[in-house]
C-alpha cells in the first residue's frame, strides 16, 4: 500500500513537534525517577481556584455533560466581553465572542476564516513556536520579520511595514510576548495599527498573558480607534487562572467573522463542555484577586531567576516585564543555543528550550519557565550555575 498525506500535514508541522524534543525528554525522564527540573514549559504549578472547580463538580453533578452552544453560552460569552473591555480597553459585546477549546484553538480557527493560499500573513520574530503551523494550515504564505536582540525584541513597526505586499492579509502580534515577556508601548501598538490602517490589514492578536504584566502596562491594539472591526482578539484563562488543562479560550472581534467562525467550529468542536464554561465564567467574573496574586507570585520568581544568573560566566539575562519567562543569551558560551539546552539536560537534567525554535532572531538564546514553585526554581538556576560555571 502507497501511503500518501495530504499537504496539510507539512503545513501543520512546522517547528512545533521539533521545538518541544527537550521537554519531551525531560517527561520521559521524570517517569523514569531521575532528577529533572522542567523549565522548559509555561504550565503555572498552582491549583485552579477552588471555587471554579466546585462550580464545575456542581454542573457535572447537576448533569451539565450534553451539547452546548456551538458560540458558547450567552451568559459566558456576555462575561468574555466585560473581562476583555476590561483589560484591553475595547468595547465589545457577546455578539463578538466565540469560545474555543484554549487560544491556539481559537487563533486556527481564525485564520481559516481569514487566510488562504496566495495571502500573507506578517509574523514578528520571535513568535510563538506554532503560530507557524497555526496560521498557515490554509496555505497562506508567513513572512517573519526580525525583532532583533540587540533591541530588545521589541517591536519594530518600521520593518514590519517593510514587509507588507500586495498580497498582505494580516499581521500576527504577540503582546506581552512569548517568548521574551515583552510587553508592546502605546507608540507601538499606535504604529501597528497605523499600518493595519493604511494598508487595510487584518490584525491577529494574541492577547493570553495581559493580566500577567507586573512592570509597565498592557495596550490592546483593537483599542486604538479604527481597529475594532479589524482585530481579532484570542485569549483565554489558562496562564491567568492556572486552567492549562481545562481547554477553553475565546477569540474577539467582528460579529460577521465570528459568524464564519462558528461555522468552522461546528465541524471541529461542536461546543466545549457546559461544566467547563460555567467553570471559565467564574474565574473570569470573580476572580481578579487569584490573579493578583499570582501575578505578585510571578514577579518574585522572575527577580529570584534575575538574581540567581545575574553574573554567571557565558550568560546574559533579557528581565521580563510579564509573563512567565525569562530569555538567556547563550552565545558567549560557544555552544549553540540547540546544545546548550540538549547539554543542560545532559549534564543537570534541567530543561530549557532552545529559544531558535520562536524564530531565527531568537537564535543562541535560550527560554527558561518560572512557572514552577520557588525550591525547583531556585535548585534549577543553582545548576544552570554551575553547568556555566563547568563551561567557562
Amino acid at each position: 500500500m502507497t501511503r500518501e498525506f495530504s499537504s496539510v500535514t507539512q503545513r501543520v508541522a512546522g517547528r512545533g513537534p521539533d521545538g518541544w524534543a527537550v521537554h519531551r525528554a525531560a517527561w520521559a525522564a521524570k517517569a523514569r525517577g531521575e532528577s529533572v527540573i522542567v523549565l522548559s514549559i509555561g504550565d503555572p504549578e498552582f491549583n485552579t481556584p477552588a471555587p471554579i472547580i466546585q462550580t464545575a463538580t456542581a454542573a457535572m453533578e447537576g448533569g451539565d455533560t450534553h451539547y452546548t452552544d456551538i458560540r458558547g453560552r450567552a451568559s459566558l460569552r456576555e462575561a468574555i466581553a466585560e473581562y476583555v473591555n476590561r483589560i484591553s480597553g475595547t468595547s465589545f459585546g457577546s455578539a463578538n465572542v466565540i469560545v474555543g477549546a484554549g487560544t491556539q484553538n481559537a487563533l486556527f480557527n481564525a485564520s481559516l476564516c481569514l487566510l488562504a493560499g496566495g495571502d500573507e500573513v506578517i509574523i514578528p520574530d520571535p513568535g510563538y513556536l506554532t503560530y507557524e503551523a497555526t496560521l498557515g494550515v490554509g496555505g497562506a504564505a508567513l513572512v517573519s520579520v526580525p525583532q532583533p536582540a540587540a533591541s530588545g525584541f521589541r517591536l519594530d513597526p518600521a520593518a514590519i511595514e517593510a514587509a507588507v505586499t500586495s498580497r498582505t492579509k494580516a499581521i500576527m502580534v504577540n503582546s506581552p510576548s512569548n517568548p521574551s515577556g515583552v510587553v508592546a508601548t502605546k507608540s507601538e501598538i499606535r504604529a501597528l495599527a497605523k499600518i493595519a490602517v493604511d494598508h487595510d490589514l487584518w490584525v491577529l492578536s494574541d492577547e493570553v498573558y495581559a493580566q500577567l504584566v507586573f512592570n509597565g502596562t498592557h495596550h490592546s491594539v483593537a483599542a486604538v480607534p479604527e481597529m475594532a472591526g479589524r482585530t481579532v482578539i484570542v485569549g483565554g484563562v489558562s496562564k491567568s487562572h492556572a486552567m492549562t488543562g481545562w481547554r477553553i479560550g475565546w477569540a474577539v472581534g467582528p460579529e460577521d467573522l465570528i459568524d464564519h467562525m462558528e461555522n468552522v467550529a461546528l465541524a471541529m468542536n461542536y461546543g466545549i463542555p457546559g461544566f467547563i464554561q460555567e467553570a471559565a465564567q467564574v474565574a473570569v467574573s470573580n476572580h481578579d484577586s487569584d490573579v493578583d496574586e499570582m501575578r505578585a507570585i510571578y514577579q518574585r520568581r522572575c527577580d529570584l531567576v534575575l538574581n540567581h544568573l545575574a553574573n554567571v560566566p557565558g550568560l546574559s539575562v533579557l528581565a521580563p516585564a510579564a509573563g512567565m519567562f525569562v530569555l538567556l543569551d547563550v552565545r558567549a558560551t560557544g555552544l549553540s543555543s540547540r546544545d546548550f539546552a540538549w547539554d543542560l539536560f545532559n549534564a543537570t537534567g534541567v530543561a530549557v528550550l532552545d529559544a531558535a525554535n520562536f524564530g531565527p532572531a531568537a537564535d543562541g538564546w535560550v527560554r527558561i519557565s518560572f512557572a514552577i514553585g520557588d525550591d525547583d526554581l531556585a535548585e534549577g538556576c543553582r545548576r544552570i550555575f554551575k553547568f556555566c560555571h563547568s563551561l567557562a
